[in-house]
């Protein structure tokens, strides 16, 4: 599985970012830059806040308090943050103790890193804290330095940022949160110090002198170093259809090869149909040539093909030959189609105007499809006989007329 980790600040315009891409057995992948320079093909994208810009506030919430992102919890940590509620965005993070546990962060720098990810097709990812990053052991605090300030995890979902030191100076502020913690009998066994570089660890036998608590040494630590599961998430991010804009861009190659592909093949299509149109009508003005070229007293053509066949149906019966649409040309070809059913299976066949109309008693499917069949065998063209209710049901009327 590969991983992105994207370490930004709010605080500044959503241009440049610094990212780690972390895939399992390799050595992580460091860059940094504009977003349109971060890798395409992670299968997991983490969003990287710096410590100093998500408060972590402990307070109590009504019962009944809607525990999510909003105004309501920007309301509830209006005296702690000291800044307008619309200026926040607040994350409640679950519970330490009997106090609610919230994440305050800067709402329009959010929202401008948001809009900024999105235009550059990156819609779903995990917002996290780097301090939350850090490693934890039980009954233990764990310390984030890098020379001169630091952060520090004091439990699962607590955290604050230190203020300054040095190598032999511990931070005011950690000394302060140790007194604090004795007085209330929750002081850490010892704290685990990871230094951002090996020349900024400071002097573990003065911090200690200092502080009166263990300390120990737990080696390099960054960012970009946390395990891919490690931390609690603030957010999620899902892809919304604005989130596309990036993937549009990739596949509007694709899309203009679609495009041109449809467009030729539409041109074809009309110039397919009118080609046959103009067949059609070649076809239709040479039938009515020949039709008034034989029969140059016709007032009025209308339909060539079927006159001709009326005109020749006359001629016939005027020089004693039968016509195939005639009542006994008719009977032989239907009874031939009719030759092979079961005694009584025919009720009635009447002729009118060229046209048979056979009554059948109730069959199967199977046999009313033989004997369509076989009528269209003998020349005639056969109208489908109208559905019934159930298979083998009533009686079956089949209408043959002449070809």
């Amino acid at each position: 599985m590969s991983l992105l980790r994207i370490h930004v600040s709010l605080a500044s315009a959503p241009e440049r970012c610094r990212w780690a891409l972390i895939s399992d057995g390799r050595e992580p992948v460091m860059g940094e830059g504009s977003l349109s320079d971060l890798p395409v093909h992670a299968e997991r994208i983490q969003l990287v806040l710096p410590a100093d810009q998500v408060l972590i506030v402990k307070t109590r919430l009504p019962a009944n308090a809607v525990r999510v992102a909003g105004s309501t919890l920007a309301f509830a940590v209006e005296e702690q943050t000291a800044s307008e509620p619309d200026a926040n965005q607040v994350i409640w993070l679950g519970t330490a103790g009997d106090q609610d546990v919230l994440a305050v962060v800067d709402k329009p720098g959010m929202q401008r890193w948001r809009d900024a990810l999105a235009a550059a097709g990156i819609g779903n990812y995990e917002v996290h804290c780097e301090m939350f990053l850090l490693p934890r052991a039980h009954n233990e605090w764990s310390l984030a330095w890098n020379g001169s300030e630091g952060y520090v995890r004091t439990g699962q979902l607590e955290g604050v940022v230190t203020d300054g030191g040095d190598h032999r100076q511990p931070p005011l502020s950690l000394k302060l949160m140790l007194d604090e913690a004795r007085k209330s009998s929750v002081l850490p066994a010892s704290i685990a110090i990871y230094a951002s570089a090996p020349d900024m660890a400071p002097d573990i036998a003065a911090w200690q002198k200092e502080l009166g608590v263990a300390l120990r040494s737990a080696g390099r630590w960054n960012w970009w170093s946390a395990k891919p599961d490690a931390g609690v998430v603030l957010a999620h991010e899902r892809r919304r259809w604005r989130a596309h804009s990036g993937m549009i861009r990739r596949l509007r190659p694709a899309a203009w090869i679609a495009g041109a592909a449809l467009m030729i093949h539409a041109a074809a299509l009309v110039i397919d149909w009118a080609s046959l149109a103009t067949e059609q009508r070649n076809l239709r003005h040479g039938m009515e040539t020949r039709f008034r070229a034989i029969f140059p007293d016709a007032v009025a053509v209308v339909d060539p093909a079927l006159q001709m066949r009326r005109k020749l149906a006359e001629a016939r019966h005027a020089g004693g030959q039968p016509d195939s649409g005639d009542f006994l040309p008719m009977m032989d070809k239907t009874g031939a189609a009719l030759d092979k059913l079961p005694a009584g299976s025919v009720r009635t066949v009447s002729y009118e105007n060229q046209r048979v109309t056979i009554e059948l008693a109730a069959m199967d499917e199977t046999a009313i499809r033989r004997i369509v069949s076989g009528l269209q065998q003998s020349g005639l063209r056969v109208d489908p006989p109208p559905a019934r209710s159930s298979p083998g049901s009533g009686a079956v009327i089949i209408t043959a007329r002449a070809p």
